[in-house]
């Protein structure tokens, strides 16, 4: 029997099952390559995206892919660190917080020696 050339989710899914149930490393990776074609395309990213709904899909891009963060960036759906990091309220800048002091050590000078009789 002959493969269709083309990709869908149900297919790829079907490979990452039978990739978790057998431990078929020939499906992971054709299920791999093929969640890489369309996380690495623009053109599929809507539907990479929505592949992402499934967990084994989600496990898959977290480990090995690590796309989904990117495009949902990329696209505007998620905000960036950047954008995140801006403080609400209180200091707003650093010039504006009290210097640090680091505390003082005592000289070691100081301290008093562990072998007296050998000075």
């Amino acid at each position: 029997m002959t493969r269709s050339s083309r990709l869908s989710r149900a297919a790829i899914l079907t490979e990452l099952k039978l990739a978790a149930r057998k431990g078929d490393r020939v499906a992971l990776t054709l299920a791999i390559e093929q969640m890489k074609l369309w996380a690495l395309s623009p053109r599929y990213w809507e539907r990479y995206l929505d592949l992402l709904g499934h967990p084994l899909a989600r496990l898959i891009d977290m480990t090995v892919i690590k796309q989904g963060e990117k495009i949902a960036r990329q696209k505007g759906w998620v905000k960036t660190r950047r954008d995140r990091a801006k403080p609400v309220g209180g200091v707003k800048s650093p010039a504006a917080r009290p210097a640090r002091t680091k505390p003082t050590r005592p000289a070691v000078a100081a301290q008093p020696s562990l072998f007296p009789d050998l000075r």
